[in-house]
């Protein structure tokens, strides 16, 4: 799996707005939303260069990630909590569709003769790629507590190499 630069800095940059976001209000059903979070504060906090930081922000918001407010009092927050948002809608809103091959989607694929099932592990790769990036959520991101499934597969030695 590749991941561009994009939704790197895209899942860094939700994960620092669910660490800095006031939940606690959210979660009572207070009326207030978060403190926003400026783009210089997150391109600080994440080592991301600003100006690129900000056409992803951009992009995010256009997608429904995040929120906005102009001004001095101004910055970005979370659209929804952070533990409804899962990391392959950031990458979707990014980048698109999870799994691509040439452009096009696997089950639009034909493969002939001996490659005939190139189409399913390409398909199947899709599904365990989904199964993961749709299960961890900003919120065990930012908090450190991912779910089970990746601390299994991660405890494998074999998965960091």
């Amino acid at each position: 799996m590749r991941l561009s630069a994009r939704v790197d800095y895209a899942l860094r940059a939700t994960a620092e707005l669910a660490a800095t976001a006031d939940d606690t209000a959210a979660a009572e059903g207070a009326a207030r939303r978060p403190t926003p979070v400026t783009a210089e504060q997150i391109a600080r906090a994440q080592e991301i260069p600003p100006k690129f930081l900000e056409s992803i922000l951009l992009q995010l918001r256009r997608g429904g990630i995040v929120h906005a407010q102009r001004g001095p009092e101004g910055g970005y927050w979370l659209a929804r909590k952070a533990a409804e948002i899962s990391l392959a809608d950031v990458i979707r809103v990014i980048d698109g569709p999870l799994a691509h091959i040439r452009g096009q989607r696997p089950e639009d694929l034909g493969y002939q003769g001996a490659a005939r099932s190139l189409q399913e592990v390409w398909i199947a790769l899709r599904a365990s790629e989904r199964e993961i990036l749709e299960l961890v959520t900003v919120a065990d991101v930012a908090s450190g507590k991912l779910p089970g499934r990746v601390t299994e597969l991660v405890a494998d030695p074999n998965a960091w190499t």
